[in-house]
């Protein structure tokens, strides 16, 4: 028995390797992407997002430039982190705009979270944090083998 199962360990790894990050990619993509192109219906920002303050370089925009720069942003580098595409460089601007939306929205409100999420108690850093642990992984742990980065990376035959 023991045989049986050192036998079909590495049999079943190499079909399963990858799916995690793959996963992983699909769920931090999709929350970008949708939260981008919710910002992208409307270029008006809401009121409460006029009265944010933004660190440097944001306080030289506007208010719109910035809602739509972080609409953008969000929509195309979700995408592109979905398709497993420039995954790292997007995971590394996607953190900064998590960055930026934490020290502007998010940490002040405190650690409220996945319970309260549709509520206005569920503004605060745990989601965000949670988010960019998931940028993280990805940018230090590449896109996976499910993705266009893997399939550019591998040598034409």
């Amino acid at each position: 028995m023991r045989n049986v199962i050192h036998h079909l360990v590495p049999k079943i790894r190499t079909y399963v390797d990858g799916t995690g990050l793959l996963l992983l990619r699909l769920s931090v993509g999709y929350e970008f992407a949708w939260a981008g192109w919710i910002k992208l219906q409307n270029f008006t920002p809401p009121e409460w997002f006029a009265g944010l303050h933004f660190p440097l370089p944001h306080t030289l925009l506007s208010t719109q430039a910035n809602w739509i720069s972080a609409g953008l942003l969000e929509s195309v580098l979700g995408l592109a982190i979905i398709l497993g595409l420039y995954s790292r460089l997007s995971s590394l601007v996607l953190l900064y705009v998590t960055y930026i939306a934490v020290y502007t929205v998010h940490f002040d409100l405190g650690w409220a979270g996945w319970n309260q999420i549709d509520t206005d108690d569920g503004l605060g850093f745990k989601v965000p944090l949670l988010l960019g642990l998931m940028l993280f992984t990805i940018l230090t742990q590449g896109p996976g083998r499910f993705s266009l980065d893997h399939l550019k990376e591998r040598p034409a035959h």
